[in-house]
C-alpha cells in the first residue's frame, strides 16, 4: 500500500489546496510550481484514481463528488503532517522561513511597514510577504500565516493576538467647518458631507455619551456624503481637502490632528460600532505556532506599543 501511494502523495496534497483554492492559478502560487504543472499532476492523480476529481470551466475550478470527498478525508493528515515538521523545524536554534502576512492598506503603510526592515535584520533566516488589502481575506483559503486587523472579538477557531487598543476620529478640515459649521450634536451630522467607508453599507454612524453613572446614551444617524471609499488614507485625503467629515481609524487621523490639519468633530462623542476598538494578530487555531511567526508577533507588540 505505501509503495502504492508513494508516487501520489504529493499530487494528494496538491489536491487539498486545490479544495482551499479552487483555483489553478492561486494553488501554482501557493506550492511555487507553474499553473500547467498543477493541471497536468491532477490529471495524473485523476488516472491514478481511476475517476473525475476535478470540474473545470472557463471560470472556475469544483472538485466532483469523489474529489471533494478525497479533499476533505487527508486534508486534516497533511496540516497534521506540515504542523509536525514546523514544529521540528523549530527545534532549530535560529528562526527561520516564509511567514505570509496580511494587513489593511493604511495600517500597513503608516505602522507595519516601517517596522519590517529592524525585524529582518534581527532575523535574516526569516522571510516575510506583506499583502496589503482592505477586503477580508479567508487565511486558510488564501494561504497567509498571519493577519493583522480591527477586531474586538477575534473568531474562536483562530490564534489572536492583541498588539493595541485603537480608536475612530469624526474629523474635518477647518476650512470645511467655516464653511457648514460644527455640527453640536450627532444628529446634525445628517445635514453635513460625510465621507463613508464602502462597507458601510447601512450608512448610518453611531455614537455614544457617558452620561456619569447612568447609562450611557446612544444614537445612530443617517449620513450621506459625495465620496465613499475602501480606504483610510483616501478618506483623510478628501477631508483634508474640505469637501467633508470622515470617521478615520486613530493611526490614520492621530498625526494630522496634531499638527492642526485636521480637527476634532463631536470630542464628547465616542463612535461605536465601526472599527473595532483594538488591533490583534490572528491565525487559523493550530497547536503549534512556527517560531518565526511568534517572533513577528512579539515585534509587532513591541512597536504598536510605541
Amino acid at each position: 500500500m505505501q509503495r502504492e501511494l508513494g508516487p501520489v502523495l504529493p499530487d494528494l496534497h496538491l489536491l487539498t489546496v486545490l479544495a482551499q483554492t479552487q483555483s489553478f492559478t492561486q494553488t501554482a502560487q501557493r506550492l511555487g510550481v507553474s499553473k500547467g504543472s498543477v493541471s497536468a499532476r491532477i490529471n495524473e492523480l485523476e488516472k491514478a484514481a481511476g475517476v473525475p476529481l476535478v470540474r473545470r470551466t472557463t471560470r472556475s475550478v469544483v472538485l466532483s463528488e469523489a474529489g471533494l470527498r478525497l479533499a476533505e478525508d487527508i486534508e486534516a493528515s497533511f496540516a497534521r503532517i506540515a504542523e509536525s515538521f514546523s514544529h521540528v523545524k523549530d527545534l532549530a536554534g535560529t528562526p527561520r522561513g516564509l511567514v505570509r502576512v496580511t494587513a489593511p492598506v493604511a495600517l500597513g503603510r503608516q505602522v507595519i511597514a516601517p517596522a519590517l526592515g529592524s525585524f529582518l535584520l534581527e532575523y535574516p533566516e526569516i522571510r516575510l510577504e506583506l499583502d496589503l488589502s482592505d477586503r477580508l481575506i479567508n487565511l486558510s483559503q488564501e494561504g497567509f500565516d498571519l493577519a493583522i486587523r480591527h477586531t474586538d472579538s477575534p473568531p474562536d477557531t483562530y490564534v489572536a493576538w492583541p498588539l493595541c487598543e485603537s480608536r475612530s476620529l469624526l474629523v474635518a478640515s477647518q476650512r470645511y467647518l467655516q464653511r457648514c459649521g460644527t455640527p453640536a450634536h450627532p444628529s446634525a451630522l445628517s445635514d453635513h458631507h460625510c465621507l463613508m467607508y464602502m462597507r458601510d453599507l447601512d450608512r448610518t454612524w453611531s455614537f455614544e455619551k457617558a452620561r456619569g453613572r447612568k447609562r450611557s446614551e446612544r444614537i445612530s444617524v443617517p449620513v450621506t456624503g459625495p465620496l465613499r471609499a475602501n480606504n483610510s488614507e483616501v478618506l483623510r485625503e478628501a477631508v483634508l481637502s474640505g469637501i467633508g467629515i470622515g470617521l478615520l481609524p486613530d493611526f490614520t487621523a492621530a498625526e494630522m490632528l496634531r499638527q492642526g490639519q485636521l480637527q476634532h468633530v463631536l470630542p464628547d462623542w465616542k463612535p461605536v460600532g465601526f472599527f473595532g476598538q483594538h488591533i490583534h494578530a490572528i491565525r487559523p487555531w493550530s497547536r503549534q505556532v512556527p517560531r518565526a511567526v511568534r517572533c513577528l508577533v512579539d515585534h509587532l507588540k513591541q512597536v504598536f506599543e510605541q
